[in-house]
């Protein structure tokens, strides 16, 4: 996320990160989600943001916080960078329930390598969240939107994935 927020910055969109609390305490593994919901209501409070979202679960932690109504005040949208529809090979432990209730306008940025999410899984996805989700493909991108360096010996793909989400953003904020 370093990368991306730097490079997000280079686009006009001003950046804020932080460590969730199992980071900040040197461990791999993930706090429950309740803990990682308010660490990400506490950390939004602080940032004075527009925007929310992430990488994977800090996306997904984003979305069941917004759609818990634990972000105020509510963001303008929320951006996701590889959302984890899934695990790996687990197509039947949808993390997508809560999504509805987001109430707020989504954008998607998926590899279509992504095995957390294939580009028809979410493209259902977003076709069934309504004109509020929007879904952005990388094409030959991976969980972390990095294409082969074969396919994409320049490293294009990550920085097509922040132009898009960067253009998401000021468009949807220069309307309200």
């Amino acid at each position: 996320m370093t990368r991306v927020a730097a490079g997000l910055a280079a686009r006009g969109v001003h950046v804020r990160t932080f460590d969730f609390p199992y980071r900040r305490a040197g461990r791999s593994a993930p706090d429950p989600a309740p803990v990682l919901e308010a660490a990400f209501a506490e950390a939004w409070r602080d940032a004075g943001a527009v925007f929310a979202g992430g990488k994977s679960m800090g996306g997904r932690i984003a979305s069941q916080a917004a759609a818990r109504g634990l972000l105020t005040p509510p963001p303008a949208g929320l951006v996701f960078f590889g959302y984890p529809l899934h695990p790996p090979g687990k197509p039947g432990q949808r993390r997508d329930r809560h999504l509805p209730a987001v109430g707020r306008p989504m954008l998607f940025v998926q590899g279509t390598r992504d095995p957390f999410g294939t580009p028809e899984e979410m493209t259902a996805l977003t076709d069934g969240l309504g004109a509020g989700a929007s879904l952005e493909l990388i094409d030959g991108g991976d969980h972390s939107l990095a294409a082969p360096k074969r396919q994409d010996a320049g490293g294009r793909a990550l920085e097509r994935a922040m132009d898009l989400a960067a253009r998401w953003m000021l468009a949807l904020a220069s309307r309200a």
